[in-house]
């Protein structure tokens, strides 16, 4: 199950077919990754979710087995993107972390420390002490705006006090370009998908209403969205909630595209749940970056980064992403989810 994109482009050159003449093209990516419980060794007395993650806990987790980790999350983000850029990934949202400084580590590793990337991070209520963050490269982006968005009050309609990760709210330049950026991770389906879908409807309502009010705001907003949304595109939190589209050409400026769905519809996916793919990690963006007459960035094509070495390869979970537990019984890999990422192009 490979997709990672075939190189069409030489020397960042696109053929424009419709005027028969070449243009060039600046190109940048930006991508998601559920890092699956990145957690430091340290016992910190505030979070009780990670009991499991020290020494002491019943997963073992020691300094050694957390430099792995590290190791192999860093040779994958340093591989995003790579395609047409070998700077990577200039903006990549992640879940699945602890604090800030498993970022700080990550980001420091020698095999991503030329990159530069900095950290946009806010600790959450999440009651097992997980939260999502936003890492960019500074020679290509700039932060303007960052605030939490909390998802702690619940669906009205259910009284549901929702101790779970906020929604990281970004806004900056992007060489020039204003852009806005969700970060997510939505409920999970613990406790059954039909059970759990009120929670991640209310997650995209979130989301939705920070978009309406973006387009009130500015004419022509590009926007983001990204995240582990444990739904799939055809999802009601995504088709009915946040309304997206399947297509370009069905896509108006004020609608959202969702390119994860073609993918999903030829089985492609991103984590993998007896014996079924799901495609949750997902990338969403605004009609205005699908706009092929808009100035500035606009959107190109998304891929999933599913190299061979990131599948387990034996076994009754043959096939899968290649975690770092099963259970408590470490295995070594990498994450529990595969990463998505696309690319922005603007004309030079």
């Amino acid at each position: 199950m490979h997709t990672k994109i075939v190189m069409l482009l030489l020397s960042c050159c696109l053929y424009h077919h419709s005027y028969g003449q070449k243009k060039q093209y600046k190109i940048v990516s930006v991508g998601f990754y559920n890092l699956e419980n990145l957690f430091d060794t340290i016992d910190d007395p505030d979070n009780r979710g990670d009991d499991e993650f020290i020494p002491t806990g019943s997963k073992n987790w020691n300094r050694e087995k957390y430099a792995e980790k590290l190791g192999n999350l860093g040779r994958v983000v340093s591989e995003l993107g790579t395609d047409y850029t070998p700077d990577g990934v200039a903006i990549l949202g992640v879940a699945e972390i602890e604090n800030v400084h498993v970022l700080e580590d990550l980001v420091q590793h020698p095999i991503l420390e030329e990159r530069n990337y900095q950290i946009i991070h806010f600790d959450s209520p999440d009651h097992r002490g997980i939260d999502v963050g936003l890492l960019y490269q500074p020679k290509y982006f700039r932060p303007l705006k960052t605030t939490p968005i909390s998802m702690k009050e619940g669906p009205s309609n259910h009284g549901d006090t929702l101790f779970t990760r906020d929604i990281l709210y970004v806004s900056g330049l992007l060489d020039g370009d204003t852009v806005h950026i969700l970060v997510n991770h939505w409920p999970s389906r613990s406790g059954g998908e039909s059970a759990t879908t009120h929670l991640r409807e209310y997650a995209a309502y979130l989301n939705k209403k920070a978009i309406d009010e973006l387009y009130r705001k500015e004419e022509n907003p590009k926007i983001i969205l990204m995240g582990d949304l444990n739904d799939d595109p055809v999802s009601p939190s995504l088709k009915k909630v946040l309304g997206t589209k399947r297509k370009k050409h069905q896509t108006s400026k004020r609608d959202l595209f969702n390119p994860m769905y073609d993918l999903y519809r030829k089985g492609i996916g991103t984590n993998a749940w007896r014996d079924t793919w799901n495609l949750f990690d997902q990338l969403v963006i605004s009609g205005t970056l699908v706009d092929e007459e808009a100035e500035g960035y606009r959107y190109y094509q998304t891929s999933i980064h599913n190299e061979k070495y990131l599948t387990q390869k034996s076994g009754r979970y043959q096939g899968y992403p290649f975690r770092t537990f099963a259970g408590d019984n470490y295995q070594g890999g990498y994450s529990d989810h595969f990463p998505v990422y696309l690319y922005l192009i603007k004309e030079w």
